[in-house]
């Protein structure tokens, strides 16, 4: 007789978000992000989270409380009311490019890239396709958007 089955869950980290699928109006609720990764200290970033191979991730919306399974390549952009997790170190190395995104439901997001690439392939253009991930962020005063590059019309630098 087969020993019965324990339930066994990772350490996660809720974080409040607002996601932005294809279909429908944007909606509140709440991310899960693994408590430890072994690339780096402390919990994953939304965007590790977006950029890992699996095609869908769970989102608990905060009007009705029944999870979602999100398919990632619908989302168009997922917010966080904080900035992204930054190495201070990594940050003072870093250049910061004012980009402007259109998207293809219409939108148009604002903010700032935070470019780790070599001074002669630092242009908008370079921070754009430097990986073929398929999630880059862009930050505000107030939030943090984690945007699908399949979703984005077109950018324009806005320095």
């Amino acid at each position: 007789m087969p020993a019965p089955m324990t339930d066994f869950l990772l350490p996660r980290t809720v974080i409040p978000a607002r996601l932005m699928l294809t279909q429908g109006q944007p909606r509140g609720g709440t991310i899960y992000l693994a408590a430890r990764v072994p690339q780096h200290d402390g919990a994953e970033t939304p965007l590790e989270m977006l950029n890992r191979a699996e095609s869908f991730f769970p989102f608990l919306p905060a009007e009705d409380g029944a999870i979602m399974l999100v398919a990632k390549g619908q989302t168009i952009d997922l917010t966080v009311d904080r900035g992204p997790i930054a190495d201070p170190d990594r940050l003072s190395a870093a250049k910061e490019l004012q980009l402007e995104l259109v998207l293809v439901n219409g939108s148009i997001l604002t903010g700032r890239a935070a470019v780790e690439l070599p001074e002669h392939h630092s242009r908008p253009l370079d921070y754009l396709n430097a990986t073929a991930e398929p999630f880059f962020a862009l930050t505000t005063d107030e939030s943090t958007h984690y945007v699908n590059r399949a979703h984005v019309l077109f950018a324009r630098p806005r320095d």
